[in-house]
């Protein structure tokens, strides 16, 4: 298992779906409790997990969307949000990425003196520093949440309009999907779409499979986030199939928030072998616990990946990036590379 484990981290990767506030290092939440006098229940690291750390027995994706109140508490301030993005980019780089998609909600992070466009502001600087630090290339997509208004999210994408020369390549619809169906926010993503702003949407995380087929049709999603429950329906596979819309797939966070009962469940294996264009992410680093590694071998061991299959996933995570295709080129030569040096 170390063999593959070196062979995948030594191959360039791209990882699409990565929350900020879902990915803060314990350490610095711990240690930015602290310095900024925040109330906090617990007096030690060991402690302090339970509050952004999923358990085993999480029952629900609105449990799990509680583990992001502590992380949002100290990201507001550009000092913190700078740092955080930075400590990211450099745990990527462990990972092996080359190229990384983080995203997070501006209008969550106004809740003391910080405005939306500090926010991103700090986190596009930090991403600009982070890319000469460690050689990471990061960009950031703006997300939008299903419980708040349509003009909430009207505002993020025209944020996203305003900075899309910067470093913000998308725009997301993210938060309780059970509740607040895709076509609510219809009239922002429509703004979206007509200012060329790429789009992704959470979409198929719960039991309900329409919100995928709704998001590509009325939001004019080209990627959807996790799309686990596309296997409930022959016309959403079928579409997905020919269309070839990427879903952005993380199997860990999936079992924590109950879409899947165990990890052999999940079907990313099925649909590879279908001809869906997966991808493979860890979505909230810190809140499940994992890394993209991590994630890679559980595929491994747990679904009995390939290697190839495996890096069929690879490829795909650079093909669906939202850059340029000399960008995805460049990329794609890096990756032929690697791979031509295994047959070494």
């Amino acid at each position: 298992m170390l063999d593959i484990e070196k062979i995948i981290k030594n191959i360039p990767k791209t990882e699409l779906h990565c929350h900020i506030d879902g990915s803060v290092r314990p350490e610095t939440l711990f240690e930015l409790a602290k310095s900024n006098s925040l109330l906090v229940p617990f007096s030690s690291i060991d402690t302090s997990i339970e509050y952004f750390q999923v358990k085993e027995n999480c029952n629900s994706l609105n449990e799990y969307l509680e583990k992001f109140n502590f992380p949002l508490r100290v990201m507001q301030s550009k000092e913190n949000i700078y740092r955080i993005v930075m400590e990211l980019i450099e745990d990527s780089k462990k990972d092996g990425i080359i190229y990384t998609e983080l995203r997070f909600a501006p209008l969550q992070h106004e809740n003391g003196n910080l405005t939306a466009e500090e926010s991103i502001e700090a986190t596009l600087q930090a991403m600009k520093d982070g890319k000469d630090k460690y050689g990471v290339v990061s960009k950031l997509i703006l997300c939008s949440l299903r419980h708040n208004s349509v003009d909430d999210s009207i505002k993020v994408v025209n944020l996203a309009k305003k900075y899309i020369s910067y470093g913000v390549v998308a725009v997301d619809l993210a938060g309780n999907e059970s509740d607040f169906p895709p076509e609510l926010h219809k009239k922002a993503f429509d703004l979206a779409y007509k200012s060329g702003i790429n789009i992704t949407i959470h979409a198929g995380e719960t039991g309900i499979y329409q919100n995928i087929l709704k998001s590509i049709d009325l939001l004019h999603a080209s990627r959807i986030g996790h799309g686990i429950y596309a296997y409930r329906d022959s016309k959403t596979l079928e579409y997905l199939i020919e269309s070839q819309v990427t879903l952005e797939m993380c199997p860990t966070s999936n079992l924590h928030t109950k879409a899947i009962n165990n990890y052999v469940e999940h079907p990313i294996k099925t649909y590879l072998k279908q001809g869906i264009n997966v991808t493979l992410n860890t979505d909230n680093r810190t809140v499940s616990n994992i890394t993209l590694i991590d994630e890679y071998i559980n595929l491994i061991s747990k679904l009995n990946f390939s290697l190839d299959e495996v890096l069929k996933l690879i490829r795909n995570g650079i093909t669906s990036a939202f850059v340029t295709n000399e960008c995805k080129n460049l990329m794609l030569n890096k990756f032929n590379e690697s791979v031509k040096s295994l047959n070494k």
